[in-house]
């Protein structure tokens, strides 16, 4: 138990700031407790939020760490648990409160595909992918990812 005394202010700003913890076998792997946490994350409180948007956010920045580790001719894509579904390669990602995260993308055929999930049941693997365009620029959806959720709080305040 802790028996430290707290002031109000220090026991809301525990509240709204995110706490993590990685441990890697590399001690040179970079994890997404070495990123800078964007402001647009931590102004609101995790208690004002919806389940739906504290996933996507922590969602969106563990996928920009995965994407930072990547070289310019893989793209992140997601495999999927159970089934035949293969993998889905992350061409957008949205959520909608309160508890519905989804992704949007292509399969392996390049065919249209969107997965759409309950925050209870997210579970999300991380795949490099050949890209899908030789020759051209390699898409980086997370780093788009946080630019939006920095324009959007950025809107809101």
């Amino acid at each position: 138990m802790d028996d430290m005394i707290k002031t109000a202010a220090e026991a809301i700003e525990a509240d709204a700031l995110p706490r993590m913890y990685e441990a890697h076998s590399d001690p040179d792997q970079r994890n997404v407790v070495q990123q800078a946490i964007p402001k647009c994350v931590t102004d609101k409180p995790v208690s004002q939020k919806s389940p739906a948007q504290w996933a996507y956010e922590r969602t969106v920045l563990y996928l920009k760490n995965f994407e930072e580790q990547l070289d310019n001719e893989h793209e992140v894509a997601m495999g999927f648990a159970g089934g035949n579904a293969g993998v889905l390669r992350i061409e957008g990602m949205g959520y909608f409160d309160p508890d519905i995260v989804t992704f949007y993308g292509s399969d392996s055929d390049g065919a249209r595909t969107q997965l759409v999930q309950h925050v209870s049941q997210l579970s999300v693997i991380f795949r490099a992918l050949p890209k899908a365009a030789p020759g051209k620029a390699p898409n980086r959806i997370g780093f788009r990812l946080v630019e939006d959720l920095e324009k959007a709080q950025g809107a809101t305040s």
